[in-house]
């Protein structure tokens, strides 16, 4: 949105009134020159747009307010996250106040668990409702077609060759037996019967989900999370999350509550992605029904041999191995091309995902068909 009404503008034009305090609080941020946390600046000439939030707490508090007055959330979202990463208010963040004020969001949730070990005793409170308000509103956008759709992918991956009657899935039988079809009877006579198990009671997967928690990956850290919760309320999946950096930390008891799983990342740090799969490795007891997802920008900093020889071993045991280069709305960060073509040649395309498609992909590697992998 441009505003502008002021002489630098040389439109001639003046503004009053609403439209004069939005383009206030958009010059606050984009306006230039004397902008930042610091405060400060230079004179200006006659006519120049003011700008900048200095490095007052109550000042930014205001301006939150006022841009949450004059724009809508997305837009309030955006400006925020520009605030953060242009203005360096960061570290306004820490205080309750400044925390009541924001509009919450993925990124704001990204943002604070960066700042998780620097959260004062008054702050974190404040920081966990945020955090769980905006966890709350992943989880009723994609917990029932996560449920659905892996429901789904179960009941069909249990099919079995001798099933009950009950069990029978007649269009797959007719399907397979249609040879066999007699015309002077009018009928297909079923060589071969083709049915469902009992997926809540027969059929169990293991899903792991092992997730790089440096600090580009924040995003993908908070939507794993929320899979990760979502998956382990279903019976038939057992699931395990874990997070890595140069260690490795499991995370999998905590996975009733997403926000206590956020909590115990630390964004940032190195990355060791062998060492996070060895010890998911170790963690398999059942291969053939068990699905591995990376989430990872793939920037080894352990050994990249073993990595891949981990991968191809485990495939060959009959893990099915996801590699995500991302779980967010966002596409692919920057990433490690030459690994990303080394797991591919194993098999395992490398790939950004989107949470809408997330779903989809657990459910082709549980049935163990190929991943929709998206175009470009």
């Amino acid at each position: 949105m441009v505003l502008g009404g002021g002489e630098a503008e040389g439109t001639g034009c003046a503004l009053a009134g609403r439209d004069a305090a939005m383009d206030a609080a958009l010059g606050a941020l984009y306006g230039g020159a004397s902008g930042g946390a610091s405060g400060g600046g230079g004179r200006r000439s006659a006519g120049e747009r003011s700008a900048g939030l200095g490095g007052s707490a109550p000042k930014v508090a205001r301006w939150l307010g006022d841009i949450r007055t004059y724009f809508a959330s997305s837009v309030v979202q955006v400006m925020q996250r520009d605030a953060i990463e242009r203005l360096g208010l960061s570290s306004l963040l820490l205080e309750p106040e400044m925390l009541e004020a924001v509009e919450p969001d993925v990124h704001l949730v990204g943002t604070l668990l960066s700042l998780n070990k620097a959260l004062p005793d008054t702050t974190r409170e404040t920081a966990r409702a945020v955090v769980r308000k905006v966890v709350e509103q992943l989880e009723k956008k994609l917990a029932a077609r996560t449920r659905a759709t892996l429901t789904g992918a179960l009941d069909r991956s249990a099919r079995i060759s001798r099933p009950r009657h009950h069990d029978i899935d007649w269009d797959r039988t007719i399907r397979a037996n249609l040879k066999n079809y007699l015309p002077e009877y009018g009928t297909v006579v079923p060589e071969r019967l083709i049915g469902y198990g009992r997926a809540a009671q027969s059929v169990k997967k293991e899903v792991i989900l092992c997730i790089d928690q440096s600090g580009s990956m924040a995003a993908s850290v908070v939507y794993a999370s929320v899979f990760g919760a979502v998956l382990a309320s279903m019976r038939s999946i057992a699931t395990r999350l874990v997070v890595f950096d140069t260690a490795v930390v499991d995370l999998t008891d905590d996975l009733d509550d997403p926000v206590d799983v956020l909590f115990g990342t630390q964004l940032g740090g190195g990355t060791d992605i062998n060492r996070a799969l060895a010890y998911c490795q170790s963690r398999i007891t059942r291969p053939a029904d068990t699905v591995v997802v990376l989430i990872s920008d793939l920037y080894e900093g352990g050994i990249r041999n073993e990595m891949l020889k981990r991968v191809a071993a485990m495939q060959a045991a009959g893990v099915q191995f996801v590699t995500l280069l991302a779980l967010s709305d966002e596409g692919a960060p920057a990433y490690d091309r030459e690994h990303a073509a080394a797991l591919a040649a194993l098999g395992t395309p490398a790939f950004a995902c989107t949470p809408d498609l997330f779903p989809d992909v657990m459910a082709a590697a549980i049935e163990k068909r190929p991943l929709p992998v998206p175009e470009g």
